[in-house]
């Protein structure tokens, strides 16, 4: 048996559906993270992109189990001094869900080059519509 090593070019890459309604945010990212990385495909490559795209739907309504949309606090800085900012996730969900998630999916990727290619591919809307029927997304459903 020869192992498989893919690249860029090799790679047949699919249109994924996922809708956020009701589910968790941790667990809704590690399962996206693990898609656009192309660990579910038997000829994965660490050090190439050989994930798919994923198109999340109701982004407004991923959940946060136990007291986490009072506790867990979304910082940032603005890179002048004195420039941290907090935001209660309660507010920040409410105001950009969609953002909520990405920087969730951001955190379980590669912190390099490649995972910053990786998180192109994941498109957030906060409604049930997104512009992307011509590529054919077939729904996945997760195993949560």
């Amino acid at each position: 048996m020869k192992t498989i090593f893919a690249n860029e070019q090799t790679v047949e890459r699919k249109w994924h559906l996922v809708d956020a309604t009701g589910l968790e945010l941790g667990r809704l990212a590690s399962q996206v993270a693990y898609i656009l990385r192309g660990k579910h495909k038997p000829t994965f490559t660490p050090n190439a992109d050989c994930g798919d795209h994923v198109i999340i739907i109701n982004s407004d309504k991923v959940a946060l189990t136990g007291k986490k949309l009072d506790q867990k606090i979304h910082r940032y800085h603005t890179q002048y001094m004195g420039g941290m900012k907090e935001t209660v996730y309660r507010k920040f969900i409410a105001e950009k869900s969609d953002e909520a998630i990405y920087v969730a999916i951001k955190g379980m990727m590669p912190k390099n080059s490649l995972g910053r290619r990786m998180l192109k591919k994941v498109r957030i809307y906060k409604n049930g519509e997104h512009g992307h029927t011509a590529q054919k997304p077939e729904a996945l459903e997760l195993k949560l």
